[in-house]
């Protein structure tokens, strides 16, 4: 289906290249054997990765370029999906948007060629949704360092990251709590931080872990972007235009001023998006295999598929994934429209877990006791989705943020 700048032409094309990069590079035999294997992508894997163009198409060409590459790299491997997107939207995306020259200059070229990874710490044992009030770990300037001390908890390629997208308290007693917060850019192997990989039911090839800052020193210009304006750019998609990089300028054009609130292009907003494709992938897998084997099951004399009980699962699974397919592509469109799409990308990101949760667990149930055993892939779809419930927001807290947005009281 088109939408707003939709080249069909492009599109087609570049779906077909991306597609034969995973049929060579993730079959579902290499797949399976991260999966029981690796806490990470294999080296030379991101080095194909990165020699195909998947990291420089992260900030180039049109935005469905990435929706594409996204989407078919998470229908081979969820996992190596989000291992690819901590680099793209929490390195790139954070250099790009918040950098001076001189950050860029040091960190987009290692990022585009895959040499360098990145991660974003934010989350804290304290509280997730509820960000605002349980972010506790902080950043006080002693001299010319920054001295980061805290906590964070379930940080995605924490355990690889050559540097750490770190989000702190920077101001203790703010008029404004939304005014509080700071970035800085940690390398990972600075004295007193620790990294601890947590064991996951899911998304084997892409850890995720624990970080502790003890008394961690950064140089004064590890800030990345203004001083106190954190929230406003995650939440809000404001880009002070006036001070970035440690205060230095961002060198990028100006009107003077900040750039007002842009909800489609938040970084939260994104990564809602981002994750509604991770959810996609894992929708079209189960759909790909429960399809297949309904075809080649034999029951009473006849494929399985034949039965109007599994008709009925496969076709819903079917509108389930183009429903969440149009509703992605959709806020996207909104976004190039320059229109808010806040709203959309939370019902995205609700719309496209369901399609997940539905189809892995329809899939279990198509392939029966076969869907038990670690023989057949099914078992890691319906293991996989999970993450995506839950994660980087709950499909509850979700619906709340609609609601609250649609001009109800607000619940939280």
């Amino acid at each position: 289906m088109p939408y707003y700048g939709w080249d069909e032409e492009h599109i087609s094309l570049l779906r077909a290249s991306i597609k034969e990069f995973c049929d060579k590079e993730l079959s579902p035999e290499y797949v399976r054997w991260m999966d029981e294997n690796c806490d990470f992508p294999p080296d030379d894997l991101w080095k194909k990765l990165a020699d195909w163009g998947v990291f420089e198409r992260g900030l180039g060409g049109t935005p469905y370029d990435y929706l594409v590459i996204q989407e078919e790299i998470a229908t081979a491997s969820v996992a190596v999906m989000l291992a690819i997107g901590a680099s793209i939207s929490f390195g790139q995306g954070f250099i790009f948007m918040l950098g001076s020259p001189e950050q860029q200059q040091r960190f987009l070229q290692p990022l585009f060629k895959g040499e360098a990874k990145m991660c974003m710490a934010l989350t804290e044992p304290g509280g997730g949704t509820d960000i605002l009030g349980a972010l506790s770990t902080t950043a006080v300037l002693d001299g010319d360092e920054w001295v980061i001390n805290g906590q964070k908890i379930f940080i995605t390629a924490a355990h690889v990251a050559d540097y750490i997208i770190t989000i702190a308290v920077t101001d203790k007693n703010p008029a404004n709590p939304r005014e509080s917060w700071s970035i800085f850019i940690v390398p990972s192997d600075t004295p007193g931080l620790t990294i601890r990989t947590i064991p996951k039911l899911g998304c084997h090839a892409c850890a995720c872990s624990e970080i502790f800052y003890d008394d961690v020193r950064v140089p004064k210009q590890s800030l990345l972007g203004p001083l106190n304006k954190a929230y406003r750019f995650l939440v809000q998609g404001v880009v002070d235009r006036k001070s970035s990089g440690g205060g230095e300028s961002s060198g990028k054009k100006s009107s003077g001023g900040s750039q007002g609130p842009n909800l489609a292009m938040a970084l939260l907003n994104q990564e809602r998006v981002s994750t509604a494709i991770l959810s996609l992938g894992i929708a079209n897998a189960a759909f790909r295999d429960s399809l297949e084997y309904a075809k080649e099951r034999q029951a009473f004399g006849k494929p399985i598929g034949q039965f109007q009980i599994i008709q009925s699962y496969l076709a819903e699974m079917a509108i389930q994934i183009e429903n969440a397919r149009n509703l992605i592509y959709g806020t996207v469109a909104m976004g190039l429209l320059g229109k808010p799409a806040h709203i959309q990308a939370q019902m995205a990101k609700v719309v496209a877990a369901r399609a997940s949760e539905y189809c892995a667990i329809k899939g279990m149930e198509i392939f029966g006791g076969y869907g038990f055993t670690m023989e057949y892939d099914i078992q890691r779809h319906f293991r996989d989705y999970k993450q995506m419930v839950f994660a980087p927001i709950t499909d509850e807290m979700a619906m709340n943020q609609i609601a609250h947005m649609l001009g109800l009281p607000k619940s939280y």
